[in-house]
């Protein structure tokens, strides 16, 4: 399973990224201060570090450093906006760079595409009884193999891996259809109602008033 590390002081959003991370199928620790985060570098290794700048103890610039030799890859997750912050970062070697707020599809998104940039992302997911194989885009239902379009499987991955997630309509329609999203709510209707019954998901992919979808398992 893909390890993740956490480092960040503020609570309710270290616990808010654990659970999304968690629920995509991802190993979590958490730490609240760059010393810790020093300290637990030292006895064990991560596929992926998500840093906060301003920390007690070490702040994560000083941390990055301390990384770098290691060929962990970080995504700073931080309040701190400026260019030249955005600048500063990146040339000390973070491989992204998101700026609170961030809505968690948008983390979720960019950790996927850093582990793929380094060939750590999991090949294949499993919720419920449905088991996904991301390399052959293989779906199958308690054993048996299930055919899906490709927009139908890239929604099928994107609910799976933001389960509990309420997901706008707009998000879904940028994410999988890869496009601005014009307004018409149709096409990601009628592609979730036929995903939901080749799944057999009809009670599981529920909808939210006014906003779109959330996958409940």
């Amino acid at each position: 399973m893909t390890k993740i590390l956490i480092v960040e002081d503020e609570r309710p959003i270290s616990n808010l990224i654990e659970m999304s991370l968690r629920g995509a199928g991802y190993a979590c620790t958490c730490v609240y201060d760059g010393t810790a985060a020093a300290d637990l570098l030292e006895r064990e290794r991560f596929d992926l570090i998500l840093l906060d700048i301003m920390l007690p103890g070490a702040n994560g610039y000083e941390l990055m450093e301390y990384i770098r030799p290691m060929g962990m890859p970080v995504i700073f997750l931080t309040a701190k906006t400026s260019v030249m912050d955005k600048v500063k970062g990146l040339r000390l070697g973070a491989d992204d760079y998101l700026a609170k707020p961030f809505e968690i599809i948008e983390l979720l998104a960019r950790v996927e595409t850093v582990l793929r940039r380094y060939h750590k992302a999991e090949a294949r997911l499993e919720a419920g009884d449905v088991e996904i194989d991301l390399d052959s885009r293989i779906v199958k239902k308690a054993g048996q193999p299930v055919g899906l379009t490709k927009k139908e499987f890239d929604l099928l991955v994107l609910f799976v891996q933001n389960q509990g997630i309420a997901l706008f309509r707009e998000k879904i329609y940028e994410r999988v259809w890869e496009s601005e999203y014009m307004g018409d709510s149709r096409t990601v209707d009628l592609h979730v109602q036929r995903l939901r019954r080749k799944i057999g998901w009809e009670d599981k992919i529920k909808p939210v008033y006014k906003v779109g979808y959330r996958l409940e398992l």
